[in-house]
Formats: C-alpha cells, structure tokens, sequence
C-alpha cells in the first residue's frame, strides 16, 4: 500500500510538473502570430476596429502599447494583429477581422504593389486606413506614418557622419517589397551620392552604386528571419574586409549587426547606423559603438491609426487629415539626446 501511494503521488506530481510547463511555454511571446484584444465588439458595445502589422518585433509591441492605449481612452474595442510570416498571414487575419465584421482597419502593408488589389477589398467592406508603410493606390482613407523617404536621407547623414571622410557601406532590411522599407533605402542612397531629391527614383538591388565619397556595396534582405539576418551580417563581415559602416533599416536589424560584429571583433573598425528604438541600439548609442539611429514613433502610430479609426466607426470623418497623409515626424537620435529620448519612451510606454 505504501508503495503504490508512492507512485500515486509521484504520478501526481509529474501531471503537476507538466501542467506547470505547459503553462510556462504559453507565457512566451507567439513564434507563429501574435494577437490581443479579440472580443467582439458586440459583446462589449464599443466599437471594434483592428490594427494590422507587417511582422513580429519590439516595433510594434510599442506600437500595440499606442493601440491600447487610444481603445480605453475612446471607447473602441481594438485587436492588434502581428503576422509572422509575410503577406499569406497577414491577408488571412485581415479576411478574419472582416468576416468578424471589425468597423475599421489599419494595416501596414508588406507588399504594396502585389497586395493592392485585396487591400481594395477591404475598402468596400469596412473603414481601411494604411500606418507606417502606405499603399497609396488601394484607396485607402489616410495614411498614417512619416516620410520614409525623407527619414532615409536624414539616416545618410548619419553615415555621413559616422564616416566623414568617405568609404563602403552596406544596407540591411527586413523586405523591400514594402513602400517604406524601398523609400528608406532609397533616401540613404540618395543622400549618400548627393543626389537631387526625388522619391520616385529607385536603384534596383544587386549592384554596387559608387559615389565620389561613399559606395554602397550591397543590400540584403532577411524576410524577419532573425537567424538570417545575423549569418548575412557575419557574411558581409568576412566578404568586405574595409567596409566601413553597416546600416540596419528595420528595428531589429542594428541590434543584430551588433551581435555580428562582437564575434568579429570589429565593434571598433566598422561603425553602425540604425534605425527606430531597439533598446540595444540606443544602449550602444550610449556608449559610443553606434553614430546614431532614425526613430519614428510606433507609439504614436499606434494610438492615431485607432483615434482615427474610433472616430469614422461613429460616423466622424473630420479626423481625416486632408492631404491623406497624418505626419508623425522622423527624429535623428545620437549621443547627445539619446539618453532624454530614452526617458521619454520608458515613460510612454510604462517600462
């Protein structure tokens, strides 16, 4: 009797043991999708709207922050939605907030060439605004963000002056099928052969472009695969031997580049240019191993795209801008303010 109360009880304990692990893993953030909100608007007579992301990163949990946060203070029921693998995922979460009947949607499109037509789709069945990569063709109502192309340059002059007396620099980004990501590139370029400004110039990828000072040998796409991303950077390392500056466009692509180049042992040879507020990026401001990162406000980006979507959901189109275009202005971030620039997104986000 002992002994089989022994074993009841051991078998008691391993259920518990693994009750407790399963628990655990579904405490980590989603590999496959994220998503939050999810009740029906019905169900809590508010207004359901939703905001669509181009992937899973630091990005856009502020962003989902923002989103939140403008659901309680205007009295919308919001889901934020975070596709992991591209335009498949995010058009199937975009037809399940449809078919849920959501009174708005803001998406960030991933390729806004290929996708305009499904994303026409949605104009015809609830409000549709774009945030952080427009779609400028698919009749959206507004599109909420900054000037890529003019954060791209504003991010040359950070190459600029990382290298002041010239010397090759490679590009980094998640995908080029989005509009932002192509205006971005674009603007670094541009900036970097001092060139005119023109938006609707675009250098095809694959071919090393030479300036007086600076040559841009390469860009490299990852598709959000962080193991990619980091082997492409160790690539790069071995491939150049004198290059001179890694610029990363995404949110998670100077933090990586970082993580490459302390294996390398180059921290010091090859300097850094980032884009948005990764905390690794802006600690490696802090301490001088990076020149500097363009930030946008994801937060903002966030809390406009459901103001706005609240509003027209209750029947007030006035919140539209204008023009179709609300701008939330980029911010060059260097040594000098990073540490004020810090603070005020800690205290935005509540970190």
């Amino acid at each position: 009797m002992r002994t089989i109360c022994i074993t009841l009880v051991l078998a008691l304990c391993s259920l518990l043991a693994c009750s407790g692990c399963g628990k655990k893993d579904s405490d980590k953030p989603a590999a496959k999708e994220k998503s939050s909100g999810d009740k029906s608007g019905a169900a809590t007579g508010k207004p359901h709207v939703a905001y669509v992301t181009n992937g899973i990163a630091d990005f856009w949990v502020i962003a989902e922050k923002g989103a939140l946060d403008a659901g309680e203070k205007f009295g919308a029921q919001v889901d934020v939605k975070m596709p992991p693998k591209g335009v498949p995922d995010q058009k199937r979460m975009i037809e399940e907030l449809l078919a849920r009947k959501v009174q708005g949607i803001a998406v960030s499109p991933i390729d806004a060439e290929n996708q305009t037509p499904f994303l026409q789709e949605i104009d015809k069945k609830t409000k549709y605004i774009t945030h952080d990569s427009d779609a400028p063709d698919s009749q959206r109502l507004c599109y909420v963000g900054m000037d890529n192309y003019e954060a791209g340059r504003m991010c040359g002059q950070l190459v600029k002056k990382a290298l002041p007396e010239g010397g090759s620099v490679i590009i980094f980004v998640g995908r080029l099928g989005q509009d932002n990501a192509k205006l971005r590139r674009q603007g670094v370029i541009d900036e970097l052969l001092d060139r005119s400004i023109d938006s609707k110039r675009y250098d095809e990828p694959g071919k090393v472009l030479k300036g007086d000072k600076y040559e841009i040998v390469d860009t490299r796409t990852d598709d959000f695969d962080f193991a990619k991303a980091k082997a492409l950077a160790q690539d790069a390392i071995v491939k150049y031997p004198k290059l001179g500056c890694m610029v990363g466009l995404f949110e998670y692509n100077p933090p990586i580049m970082l993580e490459a180049l302390t294996s390398a042992g180059k921290l010091k040879t090859i300097k850094v240019v980032g884009f948005d507020e990764n905390d690794n990026t802006l600690k490696g401001i802090q301490d001088g191993i990076v020149t500097g990162t363009i930030v946008q406000n994801p937060y903002k980006y966030g809390y406009e795209s459901v103001r706005i979507l609240t509003s027209l959901a209750n029947g007030d189109d006035s919140v539209l801008p204008k023009n179709g275009f609300l701008n939330i202005p980029a911010r060059s971030i260097v040594k000098d303010n990073v540490d004020e620039f810090w603070a005020e997104l800690k205290k935005l986000t509540g970190k």
